[in-house]
Formats: structure tokens, C-alpha cells, sequence
């Protein structure tokens, strides 16, 4: 383990890498870790490294946990499919073992979890987050209380129960929960958008590049519903442009559904300033959050690459659902979002949309429209 100490995002305050600390005491920001750059560096010029296939737990030297204590059911690895009609990749995140990207966050977080000795876990989600955290819970022989908002699709609650996740009602929207999740926070580990399962969905941008054979594409479209992949995202180029396996950074670009876009408002004013969306609507649940904890983080990053942030409408999002469908490719409506993102943006030159989740985990979101 490379991680020198977690730092907050705003106020540059320091923690050890290993405390159990969730946004940074003194501001509310968020935190980051922080890593020695020369063992890393050691690390990733072995051969082992360049003989070993593109999986989640390769790139080992970029988390903040021990490998050897993994809590790992074989997530990532991913498959890297290229469209058949643009200069286009889909990095189809369906397949990890709960149907969505936040395996890769989960495996990290419930690792550090299990290091600190703790026997409970509690997350607020929209519902692929909680049904990620109660599986590894679960393989981690841990109890996991999951807090969802009212109007959260059943199929994501039954999975949760699946898995022997304690499912609590709470709140009307996310962010609501989320908050009510903070209060009891003191009684059993938090898991959720925060640093550790930030550093475990850098490797989606890993497994981007080695499946390139270190060649960065032009554009990353991701997905923002809290901004932690989208943040990741950069985090994690960031780290192999500095590291030497990669030369540059890709523009990254952040969709957002139109009825929940509180970082693309903020991109478009030119602002700093992200301002909670009260009432967010949309049929992409998993994206459907009011305001994103690493939402000033997107908006650098934006920036930092001269990226783009696009909203999409629940029809242009149910569109790029058939599109997929003809790729093979059944994505959930936050998955999709991606796509959507990339047909409104007209974009040029080589691009990965990453599809963050199954359709199976929401199958009948936009059934009727699409039955039209």
C-alpha cells in the first residue's frame, strides 16, 4: 500500500490514510489520497505488471488497501467494445459481478472496512451502490443497512434483500437520505461516495488505457450522478500521465439528465458554484442526484482537460437505450446516459462512453415510451 495521507479537496487539511474519517473535519469537503509516487513507479515497470491482463485488482499499487486482504469477487475486467458505426468504445460495466461499476468501489471500501475491524456498514444509494456494498458485505461476513429513497425501483431493492442487506426506506430524494445517513454515521462504517471508493473506480480509466494498449483516447464520457467515477475518471489519467504510461489526458466529458444537472449548470454559467437541484426528475435513478459530493471536483476537471458537460432528456436517454440495444448492448438508463451524451455532443475523434450499469437493474424504466 503506496497511500501517503488523505487531503481535503478545499481546505488542504490532512488525515492519515488509513483514518476513518469521511469529509474533512474543519470544512465538510471532500477528501483525497494521496500516494508515494516511487514505489509506484517501481511497481508498474515490473513484468508481472505487463504480463498480467487488464483487471481491477492489477493496478493494486493505485489503492489505498492491502491486496492481500481483498474483498474480491473478481470485479472488472470489463470488456472494451468497439461500435460499429464511430471511432467508438464501450467500456460495458453490466458485467461485474452485481451489474453495475460500483463493484470497483466497493471491493476497495469494504477492504478498508474490513482492515479497520468493523462488523457493520451503512450506505445511502439510489440502489446499485447498496446492492454493491451489501455483496461485499456479505463476503466480508459483515451486516449491511442500506438507506434508499421512496421512489427507488423494487428490482433494486429485492437484489439488496438478496444479499442479506438490511433495506430502509427514508427520504424523498437522495440527497435526503444521504443526509440522514451522516447522523448515523457513529454507529457503523459509512460507505458511500467517498475517498476510498473513489480510488477503487479509478480503475475503469485504467483498464481504459491497458485495453488501448496505453493510448488515450480523445474523449471519456461518463455518467454524473454524485461525479465520483467522473472524478475518478481524471484522478486516474492523471496518475498514468505522471507515472509515464500514458503521454497525455483524454477530454473528459460529464452527462448529466436534464431534469437533474446541477454540474452542467454550473459548467455553462462559468461558475464555481453548484446549487442543490431540489426536485430532480428523470428515469436514470442511478444518476438522479440533486447535488453531487465531488461535484466541484467535476467541474475542475473539466476544466483541467477542456472537456464538456451535457444535459440529456429522458427521451434522448431512451434513444440511446435502442441504440445500444443494436450493439448488443442492454444498458440501464444511467448507463445509457453516456451515449445520449455523446450523439447530443456531435463528438469528433476517438471516445469511450463508459455504460455504468445492466438494464437489468432497472428493466421497465421508460417501458411505455419505448413500446411507442
Amino acid at each position: 500500500m503506496f497511500a501517503s495521507y488523505q487531503s481535503c479537496f478545499s481546505c488542504k487539511a490532512r488525515y492519515r490514510a488509513n483514518e476513518r474519517v469521511f469529509r474533512c473535519e474543519r470544512c465538510k469537503g471532500s477528501l483525497l489520497l494521496v500516494y508515494d509516487r516511487l514505489p509506484q513507479r517501481k511497481a508498474v515497470r515490473s513484468k508481472a505488471f505487463a504480463l498480467t491482463r487488464p483487471h481491477h485488482w492489477k493496478y493494486w499499487m493505485f489503492y489505498p488497501v492491502r491486496r492481500e486482504r481483498a474483498i474480491t469477487m473478481e470485479e472488472g475486467g470489463t470488456p472494451l467494445l468497439q461500435s460499429k458505426t464511430h471511432n467508438l468504445w464501450f467500456k460495458y460495466e453490466g458485467e461485474n459481478p452485481t451489474g453495475s461499476f460500483k463493484d470497483r468501489g466497493s471491493t476497495v471500501e469494504i477492504t478498508h472496512a474490513k482492515e479497520l475491524g468493523v462488523s457493520r456498514v451503512l450506505c445511502a444509494s439510489t440502489g446499485n451502490m447498496g446492492a454493491s456494498v451489501a455483496a461485499y458485505a456479505s463476503r466480508a461476513h459483515m451486516q449491511a443497512e442500506i438507506w434508499l429513497p421512496k421512489g427507488t425501483p423494487p428490482v433494486k431493492t429485492r437484489q439488496i434483500k438478496a444479499y442479506g442487506g438490511r433495506v430502509v426506506r427514508y427520504g424523498r430524494t437522495y440527497n435526503e437520505t444521504l443526509e440522514k445517513t451522516f447522523e448515523l454515521a457513529k454507529r457503523a462504517y459509512l460507505a458511500g461516495d467517498y475517498a476510498y471508493r473513489l480510488e477503487g473506480q479509478k480503475s475503469v480509466a485504467f483498464e481504459i488505457a491497458d485495453q488501448l494498449k496505453w493510448r488515450v483516447p480523445d474523449y471519456v464520457v461518463v455518467p454524473v450522478g454524485m461525479g465520483t467515477l467522473a472524478f475518478a475518471t481524471y484522478k486516474a489519467f492523471a496518475e498514468l500521465e505522471a507515472l509515464g504510461l500514458t503521454s497525455r489526458m483524454p477530454r473528459l466529458v460529464a452527462v448529466q439528465a436534464a431534469g437533474c444537472a446541477p454540474v452542467v449548470q454550473a459548467f455553462e454559467k462559468n461558475s464555481h458554484m453548484i446549487i442543490q437541484v431540489n426536485n430532480p426528475r428523470t428515469i436514470a435513478s442511478a444518476i438522479n442526484c440533486g447535488y453531487p459530493n465531488y461535484g466541484h471536483e467535476v467541474l475542475r476537471a473539466l476544466r483541467k482537460t477542456k472537456g464538456l458537460a451535457v444535459a440529456v432528456t429522458d427521451k434522448e436517454i431512451i434513444a440511446a437505450q435502442r441504440a445500444l440495444g443494436k450493439e448488443g448492448i442492454f444498458a440501464e438508463p444511467g448507463g445509457a446516459a453516456s451515449y445520449a451524451g455523446f450523439l447530443k455532443a456531435g463528438l469528433k475523434g476517438s471516445v469511450v462512453c463508459v455504460v455504468t450499469g445492466s438494464g437489468l437493474k432497472d428493466p421497465f424504466a421508460g417501458a411505455k415510451r419505448r413500446s411507442k
